[in-house]
């Protein structure tokens, strides 16, 4: 079956990896740039790496980097022979490339960012109103995860939400929007923080664990119907006012929407009381990938534009979301949820997604 999988993860590499060359797009871009380094990373990343303003920085330390966009677990079934690096989205398949390609020692995780929810502000009105969620303002608020799990385990509706009647938008089963967990960083994380959440606080590390939250998570997972591979479609949809009013997103994409200018009225962002933290670790495949991974955790300049994207650098707390009533600068009140091994969380997708192959 993992063949299999990892088959059907090479399937959407060929069809789903979008070459982004983000630096040096011509010598005007590459200033006093002399060495090139090549990496696959998480579509959430492109931007970064687009931005001339990073181009110039990377340049300026004598760097060009060009990337290929990929999800992070779809990264393992890539042949990376020639790469300088990969930079996934969380630690857990950072890891199983770094197993794959026999890179010793720590990995460095220069910069992170959790998961939130954004909903439209009538959603998020109901929540509060039936105890599922509490606000902080206009914008910003907590999602009560447990109270949340109850609401899907039971199988509720907006209908049968009060107050939910007066918004003519707010209609059918109650569900998160998430993405494919078997090839997006995300919607693994989203299993793994809601997984805990359904094993009474404790994170799924056994058959007997795995067998009491797989039903629900089927649940939260089949509710959806098609699932996006990455984000960036789906927070698409909901800026523009389509899809589901609840949509899990990195609060990266929150942040960088906000700091290029837009201000979404209607949009409020959810901090679920339990989450994880999406941890971007880079896996040096070469020297001059250990050297970039080096630059991104320790530059100023560079830690200065991630906050600019909305990521937060490592220990940086004080740099991020101080200006937007969106975001919270520190995630107080937030309760960080252990990461399942990759072999439970593979396992947590593959039931979730019915494959029971």
């Amino acid at each position: 079956m993992r063949r299999i999988i990892g088959i059907v993860l090479a399937v959407l590499l060929v069809g789903g990896v979008v070459v982004a060359v983000v630096a040096g797009r011509g010598s005007e871009d590459k200033g006093t740039a002399t060495k090139t380094a090549q990496g696959v990373i998480g579509s959430e990343k492109a931007e970064f790496f687009a931005d001339p303003d990073v181009v110039k920085a990377l340049a300026a330390k004598g760097y060009t980097v060009k990337a290929e966009t990929s999800g992070s677990w779809a990264m393992e079934g890539l042949d990376l022979k020639g790469y300088d690096f990969a930079l996934p989205s969380s630690q857990a398949p950072a890891v199983e490339l770094a197993e794959k390609y026999k890179v010793r020692g720590t990995l460095p995780r220069p910069f992170y960012s959790p998961l939130v929810v954004v909903a439209h502000r009538s959603a998020a009105e109901v929540l509060a109103g039936n105890g599922l969620a509490t606000l902080d303002g206009k914008s910003r608020g907590t999602l009560d995860m447990g109270a949340y799990l109850d609401a899907a385990r039971a199988g509720r509706t907006w209908q049968q939400l009060k107050g939910a009647g007066k918004y003519g938008e707010l209609g059918g089963t109650l569900y998160i929007s998430s993405t494919d967990p078997e090839s997006s960083n995300s919607g693994a994380l989203y299993l793994a923080a809601t997984s805990y959440v359904a094993n009474g606080g404790k994170v799924v590390a056994s058959d007997a664990d795995v067998a009491r939250t797989a039903p629900l998570l089927k649940k939260l997972v089949s509710v959806q119907g098609t699932q996006q591979t990455s984000t960036d479609a789906s927070f698409r949809d909901f800026v523009s006012g389509v899809g589901n009013p609840l949509v899990l997103v990195y609060e990266s994409q929150v942040a960088s929407l906000l700091v290029g200018g837009q201000q979404p009225d209607d949009m409020v962002v959810l901090y679920p009381d339990t989450t994880v933290n999406s941890d971007h670790t880079v896996v040096p495949l070469t020297e001059d990938g250990r050297a970039l991974a080096e630059l991104l955790s320790s530059d100023p300049e560079l830690r200065r534009l991630l906050v600019r994207h909305g990521f937060r650098p490592q220990g940086a707390a004080t740099a991020f979301g101080s200006a937007d009533a969106h975001l919270k600068q520190e995630l107080t009140g937030v309760r960080q949820a252990p990461v399942p091994t990759s072999a439970v969380l593979h396992e947590l997708a593959r039931r979730a997604t019915g494959d029971d192959k």
